[in-house]
This record gives C-alpha cells, structure tokens and sequence, in this order.
C-alpha cells in the first residue's frame, strides 16, 4: 500500500527547469523544513572524531541522513539535465549554491525589469482602476 505525501506532491508539480527557480526554491525550502531536513544547508555537517560520545555521534547521523534526504528532494524535483549535472555533489549545500549561480542572476535581472515596469507604469485615461490594480499587482509578483 502506498502513502499519499503532499510533500513530494508539491515539488512533482514544480520541477526546477530554470526560469522558475525562485518558484521551486520557495517549495522546496517548504518541503525541507516541514520535513526537518532544512538545518543541512544552513548548518555545517558536525565532525566525527575517532573517539566520539554517543551524543557527537548521534548529531553526525543525523545531519549525513538528513543531508542525504535533502540531497534526493533535490533531485527528484528538477529536470533529468540538471539531475545529471548536480548527483554526484557532495551535499544538499552545494547542489544549492551552484543552482544559485546557475539561476539566481536571473532573478536579478527579472527584478530589475519589473522593478522599471512598475515604475513606469501609468493608468491610462477611460481604463477602470481595478484593470490598472491587477496590473500593478501582476509586476510585484
């Protein structure tokens, strides 16, 4: 018998196949932290001395399977090219910051037009004011 996960529901329906990157990593950010695997790329993978407690060791598991969970939402939720370029990374952290470099000048960019868009923006004469709304809205999101 299978379980439904809206989870992994969430990132099936939202591939990352690039322009919509900020889109995916606002799901994906939801995803991680309602699964509790979030803290692998905000925190550093703990070390794991020869002679560990109980407690180090504890704290080491649980960061590489948590990493090792964040690494296959990761994957599984963007197209194959780009499943291909990042599976032999070494952590969710850097699969991340080389999506970030790869997508996140875009973001910029598509910003800054919107940004210029709405500021230029004028209602036009005889338009209804709802019309003009929802456009100005349109370039905030």
């Amino acid at each position: 018998m299978s379980s439904f996960n809206p989870l992994t529901l969430i990132l099936n329906q939202n591939k990352l196949e690039g322009l919509n990157y900020v889109d995916w990593k606002r799901n994906l950010d939801i995803v991680l932290t309602a699964e509790v695997y979030k803290f692998v790329i905000t925190e550093e993978c703990p070390e794991k001395p020869e002679n560990a407690t109980d407690d180090q060791v504890k704290a080491y598991d649980k960061w590489v399977k948590a990493d090792e969970m964040a690494r296959c939402y990761i994957l599984a939720s963007m197209a194959n090219v780009l499943q291909h370029q990042h599976q032999s990374m070494g952590s969710a952290y850097d699969m991340l910051e080389s999506l970030k470099k790869m997508f996140g000048e875009q973001n910029r960019a598509a910003k800054q037009i919107a940004m210029k868009a709405l500021l230029n923006t004028k209602m036009a004469e005889e338009s209804l004011v709802r019309d003009h709304v929802l456009k100005m809205m349109s370039y905030f999101e």
